[in-house]
């Protein structure tokens, strides 16, 4: 991290990212004996002679209080006065801490972020006066049928409506364009940036981006609208119209509602978090004000921090539509968040309503008290996953239990050793085996076995060696370095990722430019045609015509993203990296073939440290065993087959090591069949060389 020169100012960007990341807790526990009371925490106060606790530290309010000396504030107001230092010097020493990028401005700099948060407040101010506009056209003849819509079909009051600032785009290309652009005499340039309007495709002027559609503003934190959501009425596609991402919208970092939502969350210790617009709005007017939606997004590690700051517990309740798209909205939530939850840092349970319900629906037909009482019994996420794998499997057919067996492995693998796992070990045995008590103990062990193995799939650092990360690293960069330039090749390299099961990235950076990358182009092609090119059922061949390196830079910059600076390399290749580009399916065969590889050699380890652990039963005990039976029998067709029992019942005994011997040779073959794929690539066996 460079040092910034002697009374230069900071970057307002460098301060808010210390803000956000900063917890009141930790850094105030760094220096006091915090005690958990409550919601809250209390400590001696370090600011005054304290004999008895007297200092409160709020994680929900990011605030501290002490009530006998009047001492408050945030995390950086707690180390200005502890360390007498100044506010520069605390951000910059909180920004090392957290290695967080450090901007400065000087000089010209601070005239152009002047200019800046100056465009902001114009862009704000037209967000605004375009909300006032189409709330005053809801009320005009034009909008009769936008208001019968919500107060008929939707069942909305003239409370909610005005509570929302619910509006109407009416059915013209410019007239916002013409209202903002004659009454208030703001460009259409301004506009465009604000996500209002769209440039026609000839160059010749502008035209409304949002017509005929009923329009929800969206607001950040402080309430102000920062983008709208439109819904059409006349059966137009898309059904759901958002703005586009802008400079002050940004859909990872925000969520509707929430101004709205922060106290009662607060209040109820729980978020509930849905779909869309209109979940939100139903729950709200039915009393149900902890209710918040993401955006049309998966939760970003910036929506869960704002949730988890506003309630102590740190529950989130996911409650999404019970069809496909809805699962697996639910699926790709849980994945955002899962490590969290394994490690116990948030409480995660989901909701599914019956019926195929989503909420607003659900609250017509069976009101609020119904919803409030599914809310209180809503799972946890591990067994509503767990349900949604036997779901409509016959467990009395061999494919479809081994199918079920096989998920559940999966799913269980994730699991660290603990209470938590031997209780759901237990719990899914008993399930599979339909009642039945032998049988449930004898599939308890054999599970247990299973997930056992699974735990190799490399998440744990117990089964990496020296230097592998950063091979690891090189080879995903290489990966997503050819994807992002090997443009006729996209549609290749995802059905490889698929094949191979390659799509999760381990290093985090990696994996949030894979997110970012596929939302893009889910955003162009739609959800369903991006799996359908990851299964090889699409050709996918115009995946080739998004300009995915300035599509992510212009993302990146936007959302003032700390992993630019890391990512750059792969947005913006050398000579040399180009010239590595010149055989890309090569490349890519070399390069995957490196990483499974890496998994692999892990799972061999895992192999062998099971394998070793197993007491294995001697042919002599073996033997031993069966004369001690065959005296009873005494008979010569006993004898006669004695080698043959020997044999299964020595194969018998030793079952697990036998397995566990089996498949460390099979991986060992499978590795051998990797090397000769990465023998073939020169990049590949360079940088194995490297490594």
């Amino acid at each position: 991290m460079s040092q910034p020169q002697p009374h230069a100012r900071l970057h307002p960007r460098t301060i808010e990212a210390v803000k956000e990341r900063a917890d009141i807790v930790d850094v105030v526990g760094e220096h006091v004996v915090l005690k958990k009371k409550g919601r809250e925490f209390v400590g001696i106060c370090p600011f005054h002679d304290d004999t008895s606790p007297s200092m409160t530290v709020s994680p929900a309010k990011q605030f501290y209080y002490c009530f006998s000396c009047g001492a408050g504030g945030n995390a950086i107001k707690f180390l200005m006065e502890l360390q007498r230092t100044s506010f520069s010097e605390v951000v910059l020493d909180l920004a090392r801490k957290y290695q967080l990028p450090v901007e400065t401005v000087d000089g010209p700099q601070q005239e152009r972020l002047r200019r800046q948060l100056s465009r902001r407040e114009a862009l704000l101010r037209a967000l605004a006066l375009a909300a006032g506009w189409f709330r005053s056209q809801l009320r005009s003849p034009e909008g009769a049928g936008a208001l019968a819509y919500l107060s008929g079909e939707r069942g909305l009051s003239e409370g909610t409506i005005d509570a929302f600032d619910l509006g109407y785009a009416p059915e013209r290309w410019d007239g916002l364009l013409k209202h903002l652009g004659q009454v208030e005499n703001l460009p259409p340039e301004l506009l465009e940036a604000a996500g209002l309007v769209v440039p026609r495709k000839g160059g010749d002027g502008f035209y409304d981006r949002f017509r005929h559609r009923v329009m929800v503003p969206i607001r950040d934190r402080q309430g102000r609208v920062i983008g709208f959501g439109g819904r059409s009425l006349d059966g137009g596609e898309p059904k759901y119209l958002n703005s586009p991402e802008t400079e002050v919208f940004e859909k990872g970092k925000h969520l509707f509602g929430l101004d709205r939502a922060s106290n009662a969350i607060r209040k109820d210790d729980q978020a509930v978090v849905v779909e869309g617009y209109f979940d939100v709005i139903a729950l709200h007017a039915a009393g149900i004000t902890n209710a918040v939606a993401s955006l049309g997004t998966a939760l970003s590690s910036q929506q869960i921090t704002q949730l988890c700051r506003c309630c102590d517990s740190r529950r989130l309740v996911l409650n999404f539509d019970t069809d496909g798209a809805g699962v697996r909205a639910a699926q790709r939530a849980i994945g955002a968040v899962e490590q969290q939850a394994l490690q116990g840092q948030l409480e995660l349970r989901v909701l599914h309503l019956p019926a195929g319900k989503d909420p607003d629906e659900f609250l017509q037909q069976h009101g609020a008290g119904e919803y409030r009482a599914l809310l209180e019994r809503a799972p946890l996420w591990l067994d509503w996953q767990i349900e949604q794998v036997l779901e409509g499997r016959d467990l009395a057919r061999s494919d479809q239990f081994q199918q079920a067996v096989a998920s559940l492995v999966e799913l269980l693998g994730k699991l660290p050793q603990s209470a938590v796992r031997s209780h759901y070990l237990q719990q899914v045995a008993e399930r599979l085996s339909g009642g039945q008590a032998r049988l449930a103990q004898k599939l308890e062990e054999d599970l247990r076995q299973q997930v056992k193995g699974e735990r190799w799939h490399g998440r744990a650092s117990r089964w990496e060696q020296p230097g592998e990360i950063g091979l690891r690293e090189r080879a995903e960069a290489e990966l997503l370095r050819l994807y992002l330039h090997a443009g006729r090749h996209r549609a290749a390299i995802r059905r490889e990722l698929r094949q191979r099961e390659l799509e999760d990235f381990a290093i985090a950076h990696h994996r949030l430019l894979w997110a970012s990358i596929s939302e893009l182009e889910e955003d162009n092609l739609g959800v369903g045609r991006l799996e359908a090119i990851n299964r090889g059922n699409d050709p996918g061949d115009d995946l080739a015509d998004l300009d995915l390196p300035r599509l992510l830079g212009d993302r990146l910059l936007v959302e003032e993203n700390e992993l630019l600076n890391r990512l750059t390399p792969l947005l913006e290749p050398s000579e040399l990296q180009r010239m590595a580009l010149a055989e890309p399916l090569l490349q890519l065969r070399g390069t995957t073939a490196v990483l499974e590889r890496q998994r692999s050699l892990k799972r061999c380890r895992h192999l062998l440290d099971a394998w070793g652990s197993q007491r294995l039963e001697t042919l002599e005990r073996c033997i031993a065993r069966l004369l001690e039976e065959s005296e009873a029998e005494a008979s010569a067709a006993a004898a006669l087959s004695m080698e043959s029992r020997i044999d299964s019942m020595f194969a018998e005994l030793n079952g697990d090591a036998l397995r566990f011997q089996e498949l460390y040779y099979n991986e060992r073959r499978h590795i051998s069949h990797l090397d000769r794929q990465r023998c073939a690539d020169p990049v590949a066996a360079a940088r194995d060389a490297r490594g």
